[in-house]
């Protein structure tokens, strides 16, 4: 577990309960970060506390997120209690809240979970200014810790795919059991953790949590095992067609990858090898998704035109003035109203349900950059509709996507064409090529 850690304070340890601020890997099993936590726990003879803090706004996230995820949370809750580690919910801005919880309480040791967005990382920086004891970070999402695979920007999946494939031995192993925590906080608690406690039990409440979301989307560890298995019996076999929307094939995990319902590392060590598709579903599972985690870590750039490769941005540069046969607002985009009845249920699809199927992500995206005046105009659009509405969005690998369709991220340059200069295009006609297209204009106009 040590090389999963990073130092972000290098303070001193304390006796006092240490703290786990759980934040992007939201499961109390399978989770490094909280493997972790109690070890140091257990070594020091103190309670162990996990918190996590609800935002009042991330990243454009909407009740469906945020239902789907207080669902979630509700399970982590009483599988911590079985454990005897309390678990609280705050509130507001991490980056007073986190430091007054561990200053109120007392904390020895402060211990948080990797995720490499902007925001994320503003708030930890802030957190280790004002914490005053040692603070570290586990990488509890990546099978391999992202800062064990590169130090710098990976160009492509060719380039990152054999640093980590190397790496699999050392990292892919089965995870040992959290154990019944024997050191409890003073049964006399403050009046400060009482009222913690009590906020804490009014958000979790299962009357407030009833699934009446607009999504219909079930959510939580035991679902997302439950989706994993089903996978592995129904679909897996026929993954192979999973470029065509009406095929259903799909895992179904992403939701809960996206909000650490269900371990990546868990979902490798469950998929069979003899399957003839586990090698695809895993190219996707292990070196796209962590690729996507190196794209937005080392690119600070990662949902803007500046993050795109020199050759991206000087072909945008050639053909900013090329002539659009239509364009549409962000209005339009959002109500579906185009002339193309492929994207508009695509967008129907994700809007009605928080999902849209994977080729037809890359689709979707790539119309966007052909329907809007520039490619900064179209990747702040197609960021904004997909952290709106899908379930996994504002994730990496949404925007190591998007960045993929618009700017040329993670691929390479292809033929000069009108408006997409030398970024790969995806045409109507090819898609028709590859699946029927009226199928699924059908489907979705049923929801």
């Amino acid at each position: 577990m040590k090389k999963r850690a990073l130092e972000l304070n290098v303070g001193e340890i304390f006796l006092g309960p240490v703290v786990y601020w759980m934040s992007r890997d939201q499961r109390a099993v399978d989770n490094w970060a909280l493997l972790y936590a109690q070890n140091r726990a257990l070594e020091m003879k103190q309670p162990l506390i996990v918190v996590f803090n609800k935002a009042n706004s991330f990243l454009g996230a909407g009740r469906e997120h945020y239902l789907f995820m207080m669902t979630g949370l509700a399970q982590v809750y009483d599988r911590l209690e079985e454990l005897n580690i309390p678990f609280i919910i705050l509130e507001g801005d991490p980056e007073n809240s986190i430091v007054d919880f561990v200053k109120n309480i007392r904390g020895g040791l402060l211990v948080t979970d990797f995720n490499p967005l902007i925001i994320s990382r503003k708030w930890k920086k802030s957190v280790a200014e004002n914490i005053g004891i040692s603070f570290v970070e586990i990488d509890a999402h990546n099978i391999v810790p992202y800062h064990q695979v590169s130090e710098k920007q990976e160009y492509a999946a060719y380039t990152i795919r054999h640093k980590l494939h190397k790496r699999l031995g050392e990292y892919l192993r089965e995870f040992p059991q959290m154990v019944r925590h024997p050191f409890s906080l003073e049964p006399d608690s403050s009046d400060y953790l009482q009222i913690l406690n009590q906020n804490t039990a009014y958000q979790l409440g299962r009357d407030r949590l009833v699934q009446q979301g607009y999504f219909k989307a079930e959510s939580g560890e035991k679902v997302a095992m439950k989706t994993l298995e089903e996978f592995i019996e129904n679909r897996l076999s026929e993954y192979h067609r999973r470029n065509d929307p009406n095929a259903g094939v799909s895992s179904g995990l992403s939701p809960y990858l996206h909000f650490g319902q269900i371990s990546a590392q868990r979902v490798a060590l469950e998929i069979p090898g003899e399957n003839i598709n586990s090698p695809g579903f895993l190219e996707e599972l292990i070196v796209r998704r962590e690729l996507a985690d190196n794209f937005c870590y080392y690119n600070t750039d990662y949902g803007k035109v500046e993050g795109f490769p020199g050759w991206a941005r000087e072909s945008h540069a050639r053909h900013r003035q090329d002539i659009r046969s239509v364009l549409y607002r962000l209005e339009d985009l959002e109500n579906c109203r185009t002339q193309d009845n492929l994207w508009n249920a695509a967008q129907m699809e994700m809007a009605k349900t928080g999902y849209m199927q994977g080729y037809l992500r890359m689709y979707w995206a790539k119309k966007i950059l052909e329907w809007t005046y520039s490619p900064e105009e179209a990747i702040s659009n197609a960021i904004y509709l997909n952290d709106k509405y899908m379930l996994d969005g504002r994730d990496p690998n949404g925007y190591a996507g998007i960045a993929w369709s618009i700017g040329g991220v993670h691929d390479r340059a292809w033929g000069e064409r009108e408006i997409f200069g030398k970024i790969r295009t995806m045409t109507y006609q090819g898609c028709k090529r590859k699946f029927n297209i009226q199928e699924y204009v059908n489907r979705i106009g049923l929801l």
